[in-house]
């Protein structure tokens, strides 16, 4: 009996001590994760974003007006703007896009780490994959959250797409504009089928990406898979996520430039009726949809991949060779 009364307190003490030792590693080990997830998912949209910018201009360009779409006039466009306003116009608006999507995928990329470890703590697969609904679920609430915290940025970078260099100098000056001219709520026109897109679009893409990596693993016997494979599964994931929420993208763009272009849509359904009554279901709420699917996969695939492999150099500079994602 005494012997037990010694050692509990011995016992007590070598329990304890790890434990507080242990809380601020674990919340330090949590902030680099969320930095390096800020800081991976930055790189990724910026280069992926600038490496399609022209291409994305062409299909705005596309989208807000009523001509036909085609392989050959799209080139026609790119061609002529080349020639008219020099080979940089076609980075036109591409600095509003970096303001936009550099936080965006930031965001996107760090809250769907952050929603994945949720899920997986709420379904008890810590340290495991999701099964289908939960990543499916991730990928919404990711892309959610992160169109909700930039959209007045994603209008900006619209307008100044479509509208000559003369209408707005910068990015500044078109809030300036669009707040004297149109009025503050403007900034938020076309947000819902934005957010309305958003869900199935980022849901199928990370749900997609996250599946093939998970299948490859599986039958390949490899814990991760190349670059190029990375590319690739990054590309089916674009181009299925894009192809299913593209409708409601060509109608977010005609309400976020109505205001230049001398239209008026009041509402989703309006906007829809009116683009498949002037120009077709197909040609028009699929307008430059085969463009997307040049340009689509291609940034998809540059994006998951940059973000997966600076997240591994991320964590091999800090805790050294051995580990990856």
């Amino acid at each position: 009996m005494g012997n037990g009364v010694r050692e509990g307190p011995v016992e007590f003490q070598r329990d304890v001590e790890p434990v507080t030792a242990r809380i601020p590693a674990e919340d330090n080990q949590e902030k680099k994760k969320v930095l390096n997830s800020l800081m991976s998912g930055a790189l990724a949209g910026a280069v992926a974003k600038t490496a399609v910018a022209p291409l994305d201009r062409t299909k705005i360009m596309f989208q807000v007006s009523s001509k036909r779409f085609s392989a050959k006039e799209a080139y026609r466009l790119i061609y002529h703007t080349y020639l008219n306003e020099g080979f940089w116009s076609l980075w036109r608006g591409n600095s509003a896009t970096m303001v936009r999507v550099i936080p965006y995928a930031a965001i996107q990329f760090c809250a769907h780490e952050e929603y994945k470890q949720i899920l997986g703590n709420y379904y008890g697969f810590q340290g495991k994959a999701l099964t289908p609904f939960p990543r499916f679920i991730a990928g919404s609430l990711a892309g959610t959250t992160a169109a909700m915290v930039t959209y007045p940025l994603d209008m900006v970078r619209a307008r100044m797409a479509v509208t000559p260099k003369e209408m707005y100098s910068s990015i500044v000056h078109v809030f300036i504009r669009i707040s004297r001219e149109e009025g503050l709520k403007t900034l938020y026109r076309g947000f819902t089928p934005t957010i309305l897109g958003v869900i199935p679009y980022a849901g199928l893409s990370f749900f997609t990406y996250e599946t093939l990596k998970k299948v490859h693993a599986e039958h390949s016997g490899k814990a991760q898979p190349s670059p190029p494979e990375r590319l690739l599964f990054g590309a089916c994931a674009g181009l299925i996520g894009q192809s299913a929420s593209y409708p409601l993208d060509v109608v977010r763009r005609r309400m976020q430039t109505a205001g230049v272009l001398g239209h008026t849509y009041s509402s989703i359904l309006l906007t829809m009726q009116d683009i498949v009554r002037e120009e077709g279901l197909i040609r028009g709420l699929y307008k430059g949809l085969s463009m997307n699917w040049v340009k689509g996969p291609i940034a998809v695939g540059i994006s998951f991949t940059t973000f997966d492999l600076t997240q591994i150099l991320l964590r091999k500079l800090q805790h050294g060779p051995g580990l990856e994602r």
